[in-house]
């Protein structure tokens, strides 16, 4: 099974991201400073790589090697390029159009469950965004049972951004929310759609909430006031699977 590689040393960081590979993450150590150092702060902020600073304590196990203060995971997957892989779906007139969008999903297996069901329901690509989600890791690929080498993901900047975007490309953006009247049950799913779920603990950010076209909620009955995200987010493509079917 492909796992994230790890690499580390500023030196050998700079010349990753220059090359173009595709970091998933990348850990710098708190308080340090330097020329090269801060040409590696700048280029992870130019490129929008998803970075924080820890304690050398976790550098140390990320990697036993000499980190000069900087470790990077490498992602497992090739991102896809958004507006590609929306333009090559909407050109094949046999599909209705299906898209996830993941307003930081921060649970690698959360994450990796709704990979699987994704796949298993047809979603033509999942959106996340560059910063503050998941990361595809060991624990993402096995929960998705392998399916995350098997369904497009593009990142964005933001998920404001791909709301545009899939806007604009004729695409029906419904958010997955229980501040709203309408039941996924009432939503017409047989239209072009982007589903948006949002995060564990707050849902979808309040600013996407504002721009998407629809929002629709699961019916509760219980005591207990949300579902696990995977869990809902797999009721919520499983009612989009049966309009369709």
């Amino acid at each position: 099974m492909e796992e994230n590689t790890t690499i580390f040393g500023i030196r050998t960081l700079i010349e990753a991201i220059q090359s173009g590979k595709n970091i998933d993450k990348i850990y710098l150590q708190k308080e340090l400073s330097g020329p090269l150092f801060k040409e590696l702060q700048h280029l992870a902020s130019k490129k929008d790589i998803n970075f924080s600073y820890v304690p050398v304590e976790k550098l140390n196990k990320l990697t036993n090697g000499n980190h000069q203060g900087a470790v990077a995971k490498i992602s497992p997957v090739e991102f896809r390029d958004l507006e590609d892989l929306v333009e090559e779906i909407l050109q094949d007139t046999t599909k209705i159009p299906l898209f996830l969008l993941l307003d930081q999903i921060t649970d690698a297996r959360n994450f990796g469950a709704i990979i699987r069901t994704a796949e298993c329901t047809g979603v033509h690509g999942i959106i996340i965004q560059n910063k503050g989600g998941a990361p595809v890791n060991a624990d993402t690929i096995k929960t998705s049972a392998g399916a995350v080498f098997k369904i497009p993901i593009c990142k964005v900047t933001h998920i404001k951004d791909a709301v545009y975007f899939m806007q604009s490309s004729g695409i029906n953006v419904v958010a997955a929310s229980e501040k709203t009247k309408s039941s996924l049950y009432e939503t017409n799913f047989k239209l072009p759609t982007a589903l948006v779920m949002g995060s564990e603990d707050r849902g979808v950010n309040p600013s996407v909430l504002k721009i998407v076209d629809e929002k629709a909620k699961l019916p509760m009955f219980g005591t207990i006031a949300s579902l696990n995200v995977s869990v809902a987010c797999g009721a919520f493509l499983y009612e989009i699977v049966r309009q369709r079917i």
